[in-house]
């Protein structure tokens, strides 16, 4: 059993709501097919973790020549996705957990890549749920992170502790962080967090047939299948 945990962190994307597929499905099917370019899974699992700039960086680096420019695409992609955001549902295991993390007075906190907009189309028709973060979120373009690195680097969880009077890395030990994608996992890993990685199950597919080290998961690292699986009392909390 980890020691106990006094707070938790949480990502955004594919953890706590279905946008992956979104992205997934918005992206070869509205804007690239008609390029006659097809995104794959590991292109896409490039992306995770990433702000837009880099995301999309990593997108054209991936493809063959086309006849659009990142900018172009952009421009579609937040149209299209802007639409879809808010009739994104909660990932299974989600609503449960956060509850019961509140319910025992547990201070919790998002870290996103999203920019404060998508953060907030995302999630306003789920506030049932969002409202128990009370605020406390971290998005890629607040003031707080100018000048700060996203994810692999610590520096959204450093900062989203703050919001709960914590110091990482010094108190990493007591916090736990959930997270889908491998940057968000090297991120709370370096922030000295406890990491539980809920991996969607074509990235868990990937890692598992890499050889070349890009998709290598510290040691230490739970591995979930779902929220759903997620058992409180390893960490030191109170049992669902």
């Amino acid at each position: 059993m980890a020691s106990q945990v006094k707070f938790a962190l949480f990502d955004l994307d594919g953890l706590l709501i279905d946008t992956e597929s979104i992205y997934t499905l918005t992206l070869p099917d509205e804007i690239l097919a008609p390029y006659g370019c097809e995104m794959t899974y590991e292109i896409k699992s490039g992306l995770m973790g990433k702000n837009e700039a880099q995301a999309t960086a990593h997108l054209f680096n991936a493809l063959p020549p086309i006849a659009l420019t990142p900018d172009e695409y952009i421009q579609q992609r937040r149209k299209l996705q802007d639409q879809r955001w808010p009739r994104v549902q909660l990932m299974p295991g989600a609503a449960r957990l956060i509850s019961h993390l509140h319910r025992h007075g547990i201070p919790i906190a998002i870290a996103t890549g999203s920019s404060r907009a998508e953060f907030t189309l995302k999630t306003a028709h789920l506030q049932d749920v969002f409202k128990l973060f009370e605020g406390r979120a971290i998005c890629s373009d607040d003031t707080q992170m100018a000048g700060r690195n996203s994810k692999p680097a610590p520096d959204v969880f450093i900062e989203a502790a703050k919001l709960l009077g914590v110091d990482l890395p010094e108190e990493g030990a007591d916090g736990i962080v959930f997270e889908d994608a491998i940057p968000g996992v090297l991120a709370g890993t370096a922030a000295a967090l406890n990491v539980v990685w809920v991996p969607d199950p074509n990235l868990a597919k990937l890692v598992a047939a890499s050889r070349d080290g890009g998709f290598v998961v510290p040691e230490g690292v739970h591995r979930l299948p779902s929220l759903e699986a997620f058992d409180p009392e390893k960490f030191g909390l109170p049992p669902f």
